[in-house]
């Protein structure tokens, strides 16, 4: 089973893209696949967010705790 990647973990990679891209110091191919990189890991967290906002919503504001009996 594929292991599912938090918000968090997912928010600290997209800022250490922001803060290498933000150096200016890197070649121009790395920074097209450091944007790429940013651009796809902004998706994820926008999706997360989402899904969480859905949740809370659909809970009436409260979200169940989840079911860790595997």
């Amino acid at each position: 089973m594929e292991e599912k990647i938090t918000f968090e973990e997912n928010m600290k990679k997209l800022s250490a893209v922001v803060a290498e891209l933000s150096k200016g110091e890197i070649p121009l191919e790395k920074a097209v696949e450091l944007y790429g990189e940013g651009v796809r890991l902004a998706a994820v967290c926008k999706k997360q967010l989402s899904e969480a906002q859905i949740k809370i919503t659909e809970d009436g504001g409260f979200a169940a705790p989840e079911n860790n009996y595997d």
